[in-house]
């Protein structure tokens, strides 16, 4: 039974029709709870389709548990790994906020009661949108390439972060009239080095531009390294499923 449950509800070869029916219910799911936080109102259909979606994520969450012996194949260990991993994790992200909704369905859950905190974290609901990783093909090869690259990607991240903050400090201190606290200049220094330059804040001084344009061409560097190493990746991987 749990093994029968394992093979519909994870991506694989064994029972690939069931497999992509329960995937293609679960993306339409994941889209479909979405859409009320497209809208800063909320309505009587909003609140039914958070209390079904969330509904169907805490099934697949508990599915999942009850498998994770045929994931990992450790035991009684394998309960305990479970809700640990990265996906679960999500999964857990995705059914939380919409708590605070359908407790006053289920008195249970008053326990966990936190309507001031759910409205305040109420973006918290978009991390749904990266369990379509899981249902996906394409985000999964995408998720796997990233993961096997992500000693190069957490280099360059760390690069990036190092050359903002640095970059930070100097102009900060080199226009302390322009910047009203580091933070700004953090800010600004992120917005240079991706080259977005949306201008709300800028340099005035002829040290700041040449600043400016310094971070501008250091960023179009950092900003292209992940993009090919992803780029890269995919072929690879694409090469291999050929």
């Amino acid at each position: 039974m749990i093994k029968n449950i394992y093979d519909i509800i994870e991506v694989g070869e064994i029972k690939p029709k069931q497999n992509r029916i329960y995937s293609i219910f679960m993306l339409f799911c994941i889209v479909l709870s979405l859409i009320p936080l497209c809208f800063k109102e909320e309505n009587y259909y909003f609140e039914v389709i958070d209390k079904a979606t969330v509904i169907v994520f805490i099934i697949d969450y508990l599915l999942r548990f009850i498998t994770a012996g045929e994931k990992y194949n450790e035991g009684a260990v394998s309960y305990v790994k479970y809700p640990f991993s990265a996906m679960a994790i999500i999964d857990l992200l995705s059914i939380l906020p919409s708590l605070t909704v359908i407790n006053k369905a289920f008195k249970a859950l008053r326990v966990i009661r936190l309507t001031r905190l759910a409205r305040i974290l109420r973006t918290v609901k978009t991390v749904r949108v990266a369990k379509t990783v899981r249902y996906s093909k394409s985000a999964s090869l995408i998720a796997k390439v990233i993961k096997d690259s992500k000693e190069a990607l957490l280099v360059i991240c760390a690069l990036a972060i190092g050359y903002i903050l640095t970059t930070a400090i100097v102009v900060f201190n080199v226009e302390p009239d322009t910047f009203n606290s580091y933070f700004d200049a953090v800010y600004w220094a992120t917005v240079s080095l991706t080259t977005v330059g949306y201008g709300d804040i800028i340099c005035t001084s002829t040290i700041g531009k040449i600043i400016a344009m310094v971070s501008s061409f250091v960023g179009i560097a950092i900003v292209a390294l992940p993009s090919g190493i992803i780029t890269s990746g995919l072929i690879k991987e694409l090469d291999k499923d050929e």
